[in-house]
């Protein structure tokens, strides 16, 4: 695969996400915003939606200022995008057996050390860190309620 072959490649790829945040924004747009107090459920998918959007054009111009002819995903790549696939098949097949919060803390974790975050104490940092602020966000301030697995 040539050059153009990689552009063409990369630029479709792009170009699909960004209608994929487009469709998102679309149909989310109805279900209604609410108020910060109270959100509504349109709230969070439209923002994801445009911020979807927004990173593909930025993306979008990046790929095609780019004249770079190494291939996108070198032997190192595949076994991260590997290792990172198999993490979350495993988050969502243990979720029901864990619940949501160990096994977001877990595969968290396990995401810092395939990205080779040095040492224990930043992956552990980070997983608590994320995983908390994610409780909070959903379990106290949108009421959404979790798995919480057989430990309950």
């Amino acid at each position: 695969m040539g050059k153009a072959a990689k552009v063409r490649l990369e630029t479709c790829f792009v170009f699909l996400m960004f209608v994929l945040g487009v469709i998102i924004t679309v149909t989310s747009w109805g279900y209604g915003f609410g108020s910060l107090r109270r959100p509504g459920p349109g709230l969070y998918p439209v923002f994801i939606g445009v911020m979807i959007c927004i990173f593909t054009l930025f993306i979008l111009v990046s790929t095609l200022k780019t004249k770079s002819s190494k291939p996108v995903l070198d032997g190192q790549g595949v076994k991260k995008l590997v290792f990172m696939a198999a993490t979350f098949c495993l988050w969502i097949a243990a979720m029901p057996l864990l619940g949501y919060v160990v096994v977001t803390f877990l595969a968290t974790y396990a995401f810092c050390k395939i990205m080779a975050l040095e040492g224990w104490w930043k992956p552990l940092a980070v997983s608590g860190g994320t995983t908390l602020f994610i409780y909070l966000l959903f379990d106290y301030w949108l009421y959404v309620d979790f798995p919480r697995g057989l430990l309950g």
